[in-house]
């Protein structure tokens, strides 16, 4: 075995052991006994242990990158989200241990380790997309970095979960995942907020002294003398809380909740206008992918008639080859059938020729005799 290839079986040796077991619970003297060479191999050729672990998650990072990359160069965002998830569990599923071994050891969430960087990396990319769609849209670009983060986030979170659970489908828990981030995103507030009855209510959490106060009034002059006398400093000496400002009526709940919803119809109508144009961006592609198949299948039958066409020129230049034989064998049976001919005539002419003086001599017997 070549240094080259010995090399490359340690790395896949060690990938599995890795996978299976963690960085530290795989030793050198293990990868060394399953590929069946002693350790100073091991340490030849990658120094030790860490040597050949980051090659490994060298690789694995490259190769699951490579693949988000290419998926993030579709045209519609929409279609990015597709692949770029369909891309992350096609890795998950077909690398399974490297996968493992990129998670094993940092949780994504952590910050911190290998898998945190590579989510990194991706989300970097991602923000630059999201920061044209956030222009787009007339949102703040700066924020794009924040929610490309959530939504790498979420997309490998799932994909750790789906490493073990294996269902449902590949393709359907991305279809779930792009509906999740895609119709969040395509209704996306500008300024998000809660609604007004949930303020409300936090902000009764958030002062239940005041609530207290409200429904417990103290003496004759509950609410009057609460709000024309001050309440005496504590004595520590410290100043007095300000005055918290008035929960809203339910007027002002209604008309917030009025100008909640119409907000939400026309996001919603803008949801509409979207994918109408996202439809039509399809249909597009349609009929590019019917063209180029037309293209293709007009190629293939001109490639096909010009192959027949040569083909019936080989035919008919092999039976003219034939028929040219034919005649050739014709003339030299006719030529070889003359040649016998002459010959039987001549053998004749001979034979005629010496009968002649057997004639004459007998003629000059018969009138002795």
């Amino acid at each position: 075995m070549s240094g080259k290839e010995r090399r490359e079986q340690l790395i896949q040796i060690s990938r599995t052991l890795f996978a299976e077991k963690g960085f530290d619970g795989t030793s050198v003297e293990e990868i060394a006994a399953t590929a069946n060479v002693s350790k100073p191999v091991v340490y030849e050729h990658f120094g030790g242990k860490e040597g050949v672990y980051a090659v490994v998650i060298d690789r694995e990072m490259q190769k699951l990158l490579s693949l988000v990359t290419e998926a993030l160069s579709a045209s519609h965002s929409l279609i990015k989200l597709e692949r770029a998830a369909l891309a992350l569990l096609a890795y998950v599923e077909e690398n399974s241990e490297g996968f493992r071994i990129l998670v094993r050891d940092s949780h994504a969430a952590s910050g911190t380790g290998t898998f945190a960087s590579l989510i990194n990396d991706i989300a970097s990319q991602v923000e630059d997309v999201m920061v044209d769609e956030f222009v787009e849209r007339g949102y703040d670009p700066k924020l794009a970095p924040m929610y490309a983060q959530m939504l790498v986030g979420m997309v490998a979170l799932t994909g750790q979960w789906w490493l073990d659970v294996r269902r449902p489908a590949r393709e359907e828990v991305a279809a779930h995942l792009v509906n999740l981030a895609w119709n969040g995103l395509t209704g996306l507030d500008p300024t998000p907020r809660l609604t007004a009855a949930s303020r409300a209510l936090e902000h009764r959490l958030a002062h239940p002294q005041q609530r207290t106060a409200e429904s417990h009034p103290s003496g004759p002059r509950s609410r009057a003398a609460g709000s024309e006398q001050q309440p005496e400093p504590p004595p520590g000496g410290s100043a007095p809380r300000p005055e918290l400002p008035p929960p809203p009526t339910d007027k002002e709940i209604r008309e917030l909740e009025k100008a909640r919803e119409r907000e939400l119809k026309e996001r919603e109508r803008l949801r509409e206008r979207e994918l109408k144009e996202l439809e039509k961006a399809r249909e597009r592609e349609r009929r590019e992918a019917e063209k180029i198949a037309r293209d293709l299948e007009k190629t293939r039958l001109r490639e096909q008639r010009e192959l027949e066409k040569v083909r019936e020129r080989e035919h008919r230049e092999r039976q003219r080859l034939l028929k040219e034989q034919e005649k050739a064998r014709e003339r030299e049976l006719r030529e070889r059938e003359k040649a016998r001919l002459r010959e039987t005539k001549a053998a004749e002419r001979d034979a005629l020729k010496h009968a002649e003086p057997v004639g004459e001599e007998r003629e000059k017997l018969e009138p002795s005799g």
